[in-house]
């Protein structure tokens, strides 16, 4: 099993800026790829921003310029960096990862969600 631990979100102002990180442990070989997705009230959840086993990332048109994904050199940990927050962007954030168990076996697993408010 893979365990993702999220850091809190929180409540920022627009135009301010929140960092979220994510941490995946449990009985992992290899993660090929970690994310951010969100959920707004009343809205599907959509990809924020990805990074794959070699460094290549990949944002949502709306967050590009404004959000920057990494990951810790151990490729457990990832990062979002958010900027010029938007009140359009409260919502629910999820980490997201897929990789192998070390029994090589595939894994999808998804983070508890952090809210992530910006009042208008």
């Amino acid at each position: 099993q893979v365990q993702l631990v999220e850091s809190e979100g929180g409540l920022v102002q627009p135009g301010g800026s929140l960092s979220l990180s994510c941490t995946a442990s449990g009985n992992i070989y290899v993660i090929n790829g970690m994310g951010w997705f969100r959920q707004a009230p009343g809205k599907d959840r959509e990809l924020v921003a990805r990074v794959n086993n070699g460094g290549g990332t990949d944002y949502a048109d709306s967050v590009k310029g404004r959000f920057t994904i990494s990951r810790d050199s151990n490729r457990r940990t990832v990062y979002l960096q958010m900027n010029r927050l938007t009140p359009e962007e409260t919502a629910v954030y999820y980490c997201h990862a897929v990789g192998y168990y070390t029994d090589f076996t595939s894994f999808e697993a998804w983070g508890q969600g952090t809210q992530v408010t910006v009042p208008s």
